[in-house]
């Protein structure tokens, strides 16, 4: 199975990526993961990403296509892939499209998430990541327990950049000006399914396989 997750940011798809695939037995892709291992170690694209990423931009198509097109087609992801963050324009689509036709493949449906923008703020804004190990946590709904710090590795907590809630605005920005629109483009290509992205972790995972199991051939 191939799949793509869309929704605002914050609207839940690296948790949900996850669990999903795990469903499928098919690699989570996350380009906003490849990017932060980048940007830990210090690396060229690390550095060029991060430019970007701080300021709620996207990072430029040329970079991101080509770190896709290395990914999909190595060994673990032959039968299918669960992609997080990629594509969020209809340039990036229409060039995801190309690289699957290349491989004499396509997408099998288009999972949005969706949530009330006031959620995704809280979302958002709570989150704290380890400097150590990279868990994330949340002020609310996952805290640690002892503030600031790790339980996983002991490592201190902080707040990335992007959820800061100036970056999180301009983030909303970048989603409606560019990200929506996908939303129109797999509609006409019949492959965009949508559910509520509200309630229980386990819950919105129980609506995404509900639904994906209805949009593809058994």
């Amino acid at each position: 199975m191939r799949v793509v997750l869309v929704g605002a940011p914050g609207a839940g798809k690296g948790t949900q990526a996850k669990y999903i695939a795990a469903h499928y037995n098919i690699p989570p892709i996350s380009t906003g993961d490849i990017f932060r291992a980048n940007i830990a170690e210090r690396t060229q694209l690390g550095k060029a990403a991060k430019r970007y990423m701080d300021v709620g931009e996207l990072v430029p198509d040329e970079v991101t296509i080509g770190i896709v097109r290395d990914r999909i087609v190595k060994d673990d992801a032959v039968h299918g892939f669960l992609l997080d963050g990629f594509p969020r324009t209809v340039a990036q689509a229409e060039a995801l499209g190309q690289m699957l036709a290349e491989l004499g493949t396509g997408l099998d449906v288009v999972l949005e998430l969706q949530v009330d923008d006031e959620e995704v703020i809280r979302r958002l804004s709570g989150r704290r990541t380890c400097r150590s190990c990279g868990h994330v946590w949340h002020v609310e709904f996952d805290p640690p327990a002892i503030e600031g710090v790790c339980d996983q590795c002991g490592g201190a907590l902080f707040q990335r950049d992007d959820d800061l809630p100036e970056t999180i605005r301009r983030r909303f920005e970048v989603y409606f000006e560019q990200t929506e629109p996908l939303i129109g483009y797999y509609t006409d290509k019949n492959l965009l399914r949508s559910i509520t992205a509200d309630g229980s972790v386990e819950q919105i995972t129980e609506r995404a396989i509900d639904a994906l199991e209805l949009s593809t051939p058994s």
